[in-house]
C-alpha cells in the first residue's frame, strides 16, 4: 500500500543514516565523491535523489539504488497529487486494456 505522505528520501538519508553514524554532509559528500552543496540540497529536501546518487549510495552500502529511486518517485508522485488536477481526457476507454496490451499493475 503506497504511503499518502511519503518522506523525502534526503531526510531519511540525513536522519536515519548519516546522523546516527555521526557522518556530516561534508564527509558523506567526500566519501560519495560528490560536491557538498549538491548533497546538502538533497539532505535538506531541496533536490531529488538522482540515479547517480542512488547508485553511489548503493555502492557505499546504503541499501539499493532501486529503493532510493522508488522512495523519490513515491515522494514526487504524492507531491504532484496534492496539486490541483489538470482537466485531462482519457486516452484509453475505461475498462479497456488498450487492445491487448498488458500494463503492469505497479
Amino acid at each position: 500500500m503506497p504511503m499518502h505522505n511519503p518522506v523525502h528520501p534526503g531526510r531519511i538519508l540525513k536522519e536515519e543514516i548519516l546522523e546516527p553514524l555521526g557522518i556530516s554532509a561534508a564527509e558523506a559528500a567526500r566519501r560519495l565523491k560528490l560536491k557538498r552543496g549538491g548533497l546538502s540540497r538533497v539532505l535538506n529536501e531541496h533536490a531529488a535523489v538522482s540515479p547517480s546518487l542512488a547508485i553511489r549510495l548503493e555502492m557505499a552500502g546504503v541499501s539499493t539504488a532501486r529503493m532510493w529511486l522508488k522512495m523519490q518517485s513515491a515522494y514526487d508522485c504524492a507531491k504532484e497529487r496534492r496539486k490541483p488536477a489538470p482537466n485531462v481526457q482519457r486516452l484509453v476507454p475505461e475498462n479497456d486494456r488498450a487492445a491487448g496490451v498488458h500494463w503492469p499493475d505497479s
